[in-house]
């Protein structure tokens, strides 16, 4: 769980950049077109620290997001293994990761959302018009729950997009890593070193963050959506009617590939040196 919370919550907070970028494209594409172009825009109105708005609810919620869904993962994924018995569990290995990746992020987002939908509203909000700094953010969330359905409004397409991104993320990392042992570095694992363990972790992440994205983009730009003030009071349905399912799947997404896929191979690299600095040993293999 610790291993998963420096995973989550120091990666998330060091790309916030990108997320304000991406966000920002999501909820005003005419205004903001492009990841640099959007960057520079955002500098230019609101200085350097516009760019990193939200760090501070992406450093906390993310930890708790990272800590849950890494370490229960590995609970429900030996718990559903052993229920399985050892037969039924090698011979449908695929299913238990995704069984077990899904039951731990459903955990996992009720620990994020109330932190996720501050952070989409200090980054979509007009400059001036919310509080930019941490706890005066969260207090006014709450003052103003009729309005922005805090803490949990946007539990639903949080789990739209979390819990497809975290079984793709977990099943293709571990048939990434165990395709890597198989066909490419096909002596046993353990002889390898760590460096190079930790180099097929990353790898393995970085592909597997690719697909994840692409899996999880259209929930995630209707979670952003549902913090623009013209929404006010819409279900995610009736936003995802208007805009449009090719709209949600594309916008933003050459952006969201690029943070994802880094995001994901540092994730499982931080993760992975930390279960290896503890004597665990890398994740997956054949």
């Amino acid at each position: 769980m610790l291993g998963g919370a420096l995973a989550c919550g120091v990666t998330h907070a060091g790309i916030t950049p990108l997320d304000v970028a991406k966000c920002n494209m999501q909820v005003n594409p005419t205004k903001y077109n492009g990841l640099s172009s959007s960057l520079s825009l955002l500098v230019k109105e609101e200085g350097a620290t516009g760019i990193w708005k939200g760090f501070g609810p992406t450093l906390v919620g993310y930890s708790l997001q990272g800590m849950f869904k890494y370490g229960l993962y590995e609970i429900f994924k030996d718990m559903y293994s052993n229920a399985a018995g050892q037969e039924a569990a090698e011979k449908y290995k695929g299913a238990i990761w995704l069984a077990g990746s899904a039951s731990a992020e459903l955990f996992a987002d009720i620990a994020l959302c109330p932190l996720e939908m501050t952070k989409v509203k200090i980054q979509t909000s007009a400059t001036g018009t919310f509080p930019t700094a941490f706890g005066a953010a969260l207090s006014q969330m709450n003052q103003m729950k009729l309005e922005t359905r805090y803490p949990f409004g946007s539990l639903i397409p949080l789990w739209s997009r979390q819990i497809p991104y975290t079984m793709a993320k977990f099943f293709f990392f571990e048939k990434i890593v165990s395709l890597f042992y198989t066909h490419v570095f096909t002596e046993p694992k353990e002889t390898y070193s760590k460096p190079t363990q930790l180099g097929v972790t990353f790898a393995s992440g970085y592909l597997a963050g690719v697909v994840c994205a692409i899996v999880s983009h259209p929930a995630d730009s209707l979670v952003s959506l549902l913090g623009k003030a013209e929404n006010k009071g819409k279900s995610a349905g009736q936003i995802a009617g208007e805009v449009g399912f090719g709209t949600l799947a594309t916008k933003g997404l050459s952006t969201r590939v690029l943070m994802i896929g880094t995001l994901t191979g540092f994730q499982w690299w931080i993760y992975d040196t930390f279960k290896t600095t503890m004597g665990m040993g890398t994740t997956g293999g054949k």
